[in-house]
């Protein structure tokens, strides 16, 4: 009995085998897997139809950013890797910014432009060559979108070209030291992707471009890159910007999460003042960054 299963498990190992090899015996192995770029357009289209209404989420960044600086209606933002359903160009629009998208998938281009009609202009571009006039922009976002960059440098030292002075840029990315029990980490299905060797993400990354484009939900730009809050300050330093703020510096004791909760604000406020409590937090919360051009 155990010497049929193994014969059978032996079989299928050679048939997967045969058909990955089959996979490029009339294509160059360059070209990547197969018709990617329609995979994650379908993959991104029905994620985003489960997606949650951003509202509540856009209005609360901006009225964080708005303690930074002034965002007074009219402003122009340019919000980067706009993807295919961009909801929140939309949201943006409707509130009177003047929004332009930047994305690099032809694909992607084509169905953003489909689901915002005229409220808003999306370009065809990549981070590192915005197509965008120097100095245009009060705001630039860039959520979840740095770690698939090529060149993070290169795409935050366009992001502060295309700012006007005083303006910010406001990225959302990957934590390299963020902790989740089950592994989870936002990007890869294998868990606990943001830990793992450089030298075996990297193979990771190589399966999943090649063989396996379900390990990183059928990105053409997997995630590649991971970083800590003071790997940001870094970069950012060397692309010229000049101060930088993460969320719980921006968040005020009015907002609807603590005013429910004295604890929640004795603790935001313990963790706004004291560097080391700071330190601390920003191990796990420190994602997200504030970036000012002055």
């Amino acid at each position: 009995m155990s010497e049929s299963i193994t014969s059978i498990s032996s079989n299928r190992s050679e048939s997967k085998r045969r058909s990955l090899a089959d996979l490029y015996s009339n294509r160059k192995l360059a070209q990547g897997y197969p018709g990617m770029d329609r995979l994650a357009l379908e993959h991104f289209s029905a994620t985003l139809e489960l997606q949650p209404d951003e509202t509540v989420r856009i209005d609360s960044l901006l009225a964080r950013l708005n303690r930074l600086i002034d965002l007074p209606q009219r402003s122009n933002v340019a919000v980067i890797g706009c993807g295919p359903k961009p909801q929140t160009m939309r949201l943006l629009a409707q509130r009177n910014y003047e929004v332009v998208g930047v994305e690099p998938v032809p694909l992607f281009v084509h169905a953003a432009r489909e689901y915002l009609k005229s409220e808003a202009v999306v370009e065809e571009g990549f981070a590192e060559n915005i197509p965008l006039p120097d100095g245009s922009q009060r705001l630039v976002l860039c959520d979840s979108v740095l770690e698939h960059v090529v060149s993070p440098g290169r795409s935050l030292a366009e992001m502060h070209r295309v700012l006007a002075p005083g303006g910010i840029a406001f990225i959302s990315t990957t934590n390299r030291l963020r902790f989740s029990i089950s592994g989870r980490n936002g990007e890869y299905v294998y868990r606990y992707f943001n830990w793992l060797p450089r030298l075996v993400k990297e193979c990771l990354v190589f399966q999943h471009l090649h063989y396996k484009p379900t390990l990183a939900n059928y990105s053409q730009f997997p995630a590649v890159h991971w970083f800590t809050y003071s790997h940001l300050c870094t970069l950012g330093r060397e692309a010229g910007f000049a101060q930088f703020y993460s969320v719980i510096d921006l968040v005020d004791e009015q907002d609807a999460t603590l005013r429910r909760s004295p604890i929640k604000r004795l603790l935001a406020r313990k963790l706004k003042y004291n560097p080391w409590l700071r330190a601390l937090a920003l191990t796990q919360r420190g994602e997200s960054i504030v970036m000012l051009k002055k």
